[in-house]
């Protein structure tokens, strides 16, 4: 089975260990594209510059996902990722403040934060109160420039890192992000749950594209009439195409110390509304106080055990 790769994946690598920038290889993007059979992204691709190495040009690769990052933005502000993130977030951390027997400051740690949209309109909107640090992180050390370049022109209370989220030298109270669990593939998305349940953060908040019958066409639709980069267009699809079934999430979330539960999952609305729902960790300490702060809402919470009997 032909695997569909995103070209942003392909165009930029970096060590996860220094954070420093390898080299891309044109050429070996394009066999990759090419063997997957997506030859649109091999057009893509193939125009890109190169050295007198083969070495896709960093600099040209840098504005491109820029502007690609900055296209995404504005689909973020439509879809109101900001405001859908706090409607969970709200009770979440009302939950850790009214259980975790310590007072702040908390930290709210964005994974893969690419220009840092979420981080800044929590920080504009100040929504999560002064007690909740906010730290954006991304292994892409062009993008967290670029975020904290924005944060510094709107004067915000928040900051951006270049590394691994799960390296920092102050632990997260809870770890977030928007459009970034598809990207791991096979063990990796265990790995991603299982790093966070390792860490002494008390839960977790990971919004995705739902896995419909309908999400390709959308965001065929959506990215077509919205973004005009070929790039952003054709890794929009994409993305729709790879998101992961309610239950791989929530078989890779089954980690120990960590309840995994699904909130608006795809078989409970409307599909045509359900263009992202999170996927949300707690320990188990903080699952009851939670249900209690989203009150009705709390029916909106899928566990496990409720996609095993539906089932059956």
């Amino acid at each position: 089975m032909q695997q569909l790769v995103e070209i942003s994946d392909l165009i930029t690598a970096v060590d996860p260990h220094t954070g420093h920038r390898l080299p891309v290889q044109r050429a070996e993007v394009l066999r990759q594209l090419r063997e997957s059979g997506d030859k649109r992204a091999a057009r893509i691709v193939a125009g890109l510059p190169m050295d007198q190495d083969g070495v896709l040009d960093p600099y040209t690769v840098d504005r491109l996902l820029i502007s690609v990052h900055t296209e995404l933005q504005r689909l973020s502000e439509e879809l109101r990722i900001g405001e859908r993130m706090l409607h969970v977030l709200g009770p979440l951390f009302a939950a850790i403040r009214a259980t975790a027997g310590q007072a702040g400051p908390y930290r709210l740690v964005d994974v893969g934060c690419g220009l840092g949209y979420l981080v800044r309109w929590l920080a504009t909107t100040n929504a999560l109160g002064p007690d909740v640090e906010l730290v954006g992180v991304d292994l892409d050390a062009t993008l967290v420039g670029e975020a904290d370049r924005l944060a510094h022109a709107e004067g915000l209370d928040c900051r951006f890192v270049h590394g691994n989220a799960f390296d920092l030298p102050e632990a997260a109270t809870v770890y977030v992000s928007t459009g970034v669990l598809h990207h791991f593939r096979g063990p990796a998305l265990a790995e991603f749950f299982q790093a966070q349940a390792a860490s002494p953060a008390h839960a977790f908040c990971h919004f995705d594209i739902a896995a419909t019958r309908l999400a390709p066409v959308g965001a065929w639709v959506f990215h077509r009439a919205r973004m005009r980069n070929p790039l952003g267009r054709h890794d929009g699809v994409v993305s729709a195409l790879r998101a992961h079934s309610d239950e791989t999430l929530l078989r890779a979330a089954a980690v120990p110390g960590i309840h995994a539960l699904l909130y608006e999952p795809r078989g409970a609305v409307n599909p045509f509304c359900t263009t992202l729902r999170p996927i949300i960790g707690v320990r188990p300490q903080f699952e009851a106080p939670l249900r209690r702060a989203l009150g009705r809402d709390a029916r909106r919470i899928v566990g496990p055990e409720h996609l095993a009997e539906a089932a059956r």
